[in-house]
């Protein structure tokens, strides 16, 4: 597999502060590896799971391995982070994976663990992945009950740096409908028990290429539930989810305004607008112009390179 020389300028294994937009491509497919370079997403993924054939796991493998070794796993510096979402540990394809990374001395900045349903299962590929730098690379994919009931020793494992939901697989699990209503309760469970182990948690894909109102109305009901972002599955995809989890420029205009009335009362409660506000609204706020102004020096960024 060649993968491009121009990669490593284009890719970085150092995590920011954007997890947005994640573009999932597979790695069967080392051919789509530049474009998802390229495609302004916040993480690459690099599929070996759901995407690939069994008869195509070995290559799919060696096309990752190939391309982690010629980006250094550690050289780049641009905004999108590379990520490879491997096997389940508990398969053989899992452990060949593992077995390839950890002898490849590559490391991407985003583990994905498919099939979570224990804080075991990502100790082991911690452990085994362990690059010596303190980072946390590893994310949990939720995607069966299991893994919800058990989701608070899940997210308790140290080692762990978030979380994402599959829903696909939990409603085949569930034997539920693949729609927001049935997947209301599991969303809503893993975005609070994420805030409350101080996680990021990402959304699920939405499958219609086609339904672009629908991708907005589900991404939107994501950024709403506490999600910092979803999967894409097609780089035309992610404007849509963008704008979901970019600030308005009424909320924002509506934070500062917190913001510089909470810093004139000097810790006193205040109103804007005619509302009350207090701590918890101005820790909102604040976070919410904390979170605009990452995004638009990352955009800055963007453009400059662009140019």
């Amino acid at each position: 597999m060649q993968c491009s020389q121009s990669l490593p300028g284009n890719i970085s294994s150092t995590p920011g502060q954007r997890r947005s937009t994640w573009l999932v491509t597979p790695a069967s497919a080392p051919g789509r590896f530049e474009a998802a370079a390229a495609s302004g997403s916040d993480v690459a993924l690099l599929d070996l799971e759901d995407s690939v054939p069994a008869d195509g796991k070995n290559a799919a493998r060696a096309a990752v391995i190939g391309c982690l070794s010629q980006s250094g796993g550690s050289v780049g510096s641009g905004d999108t982070v590379l990520g490879v979402r491997l096997n389940a540990p508990a398969t053989v394809h899992g452990l060949r994976d593992l077995v390839a990374i950890a002898e490849s001395g590559a490391r991407p900045a985003v583990l994905v663990v498919p099939k979570v349903e224990s804080a075991r299962d990502v100790e082991i590929v911690a452990k085994i992945i362990d690059a010596g730098d303190g980072q946390r690379r590893v994310w949990a994919l939720i995607e069966t009950p299991l893994g919800i009931q058990r989701l608070n020793a899940i997210l308790q494992t140290p080692v762990l740096a978030g979380v994402l939901f599959g829903a696909a697989d939990y409603a085949a699990a569930a034997q539920c409908r693949l729609n927001s209503r049935a997947l209301w309760h599991p969303r809503s469970v893993l975005a609070a028990g994420a805030a409350a182990a101080g996680l990021p948690a990402i959304d699920s894909p939405y499958f219609d290429l086609l339904d672009a109102d629908g991708l907005k109305r589900e991404a939107d009901e994501a950024a709403e539930l506490g999600y910092l972002g979803k999967v894409a599955i097609h780089p035309r995809q992610l404007p849509v989810i963008e704008e979901s989890f970019r600030p308005t420029a009424q909320e924002l205009a509506t934070a500062r305004a917190v913001v510089a009335a909470a810093d004139a009362a000097d810790g006193e409660i205040t109103t804007v607008d005619g509302h009350m506000v207090g701590p918890p609204l101005i820790a909102a706020a604040r976070a919410l112009t904390a979170r605009a102004g990452a995004i638009t020096a990352s955009t800055t960024l963007m453009e400059a390179r662009s140019e």
